[in-house]
């Protein structure tokens, strides 16, 4: 059985929504802040493998539109890179940030390394790497596509939403341990008085309302955004034979236009709107990603995948107790980005704002943290390690 388009693409609105119930109603998905798209969409694949398994029907997915909503959703991530939100953020956004592209280039490292020792494709390193660690499920089902693309590798976006749901898993299990072992060992606590200067900038930023005229314009911007970035991906693939996904491109003069709006009319762009569509672009894309995984085709993947997923979570949990909280300060602060830097560096923003709230409730509050890592791990975590995960992909794609 074959859906259509548009078949597919209510399909992966209600897959989302009953992922959501389930969410709602199943404690260890909410304590982990798995994505409902995902819970719903890895559903809707296992009752697919079951019926492949059992010979009962063969069903496909129409993906035609999933492109178009990863266009969208990266796009609105470029014009989410506000020099506003920098500027709040300080010294240490940039250091933090500093230390995201680090850990996006070792998780290549290690997950390249790591295939070759167990004689695997080295690409499937980069999908066990940075794409699906730092990237998520997007990132997963991103570059996963581009692989598929570029190197033939069939596999690929489901080798990358396996290894993205248990970091999103891990990422849950480390982060507040880590963050507890610091605050206990250095004798840390919080300093409860809270920077109103610091907290009103950013309300106001993202605390404006809109009408129908303030959404078309987001509209225009946003594909604006694509068309351009969709043009400049063809135009550097033709002159240097190397892959620059349209979504790449996207983002690139997302950003580009997000900082010229900043410079002459910061009125242009709403950001709830932005963030909006990016919301629904990003569910639906996940959505339809999960319900056209064949889970059948990577069991003889699950033990590698496993042992590479194992040093990655090591990695991170060593690398932000040694280095990460020292460069931050080595104080109450740094500890609580630590549990949202693995959060994020394992599996996605949620994951590091889960928590960090699960430390704050209980040791106090945090005057950076709830500033840096969301705008570190929402958008400008995807800045940096972009270039370095299509690097890698052209490098070993050859």
């Amino acid at each position: 059985m074959e859906f259509s388009q548009i078949t597919s693409l209510f399909l992966a609105v209600f897959v989302f929504l009953i992922g959501s119930f389930l969410v709602k109603k199943v404690p260890i998905f909410d304590k982990f802040c798995i994505p409902a798209p995902v819970v719903g969409g890895l559903l809707f694949a296992i009752i697919v493998t079951i019926l492949n398994k059992f010979n009962i029907i063969e069903i496909t997915v129409d993906t035609s539109l999933q492109s178009l909503f990863m266009l969208a959703f990266f796009t609105t991530v470029g014009l989410g890179a506000s020099t506003t939100l920098l500027k709040l953020g300080g010294k240490l956004l940039l250091v933090y940030w500093g230390m995201c592209a680090i850990l996006a280039f070792m998780q290549n490292i290690i997950g390249i390394t790591m295939a070759q020792l167990m004689g695997i494709n080295p690409l499937i390193g980069i999908l066990v790497g940075a794409v699906s660690m730092e990237g998520g499920h997007g990132g997963a089902t991103a570059y996963g596509g581009t692989i598929e693309q570029v190197a033939g590798l069939s596999t690929a976006t489901t080798i990358g939403l396996a290894a993205a749901t248990l970091g999103l898993v891990c990422g849950g299990l480390a982060g507040g341990p880590t963050a507890k072992y610091l605050m206990k060992k250095y004798n840390l606590k919080s300093d409860t008085e809270v920077v109103e200067k610091m907290e009103e900038p950013k309300k106001r930023h993202f605390e404006r309302l809109s009408d129908e005229g303030t959404w078309m314009r987001q509209i225009f911007l946003v594909t604006l955004c694509m068309a351009l970035g969709t043009l400049l991906s063809g135009l550097f693939a033709s002159s240097t034979g190397l892959v620059l996904p349209n979504y790449v491109g996207a983002m690139i003069v997302a950003v580009i236009v997000r900082f010229l709006i900043d410079r002459y009319s910061e009125d242009t762009i709403n950001m709830p709107s932005v963030l909006v569509i990016g919301d629904i672009s990003l569910n639906i894309f996940l959505a339809m990603a999960l319900m056209s995984i064949k889970l059948w085709e990577i069991a003889d993947l699950a033990l590698p995948l496993l042992l590479i997923i194992l040093v990655q979570v090591t990695f991170v949990t060593l690398f932000s107790i040694f280095i990460l909280f020292r460069v931050l300060g080595k104080n109450y602060d740094a500890a609580v980005m630590v549990s949202g830097f693995i959060g994020h560096g394992l599996g996605a923003t949620p994951n590091a704002m889960a928590n960090m709230s699960a430390i704050t409730s209980k040791f106090g509050p945090s005057r950076n943290a709830f500033l840096i890592v969301p705008i570190a791990g929402s958008f400008l975590i995807d800045i940096v390690s972009m270039p370095i995960i299509v690097t890698s992909i052209n490098l070993l794609a050859k």
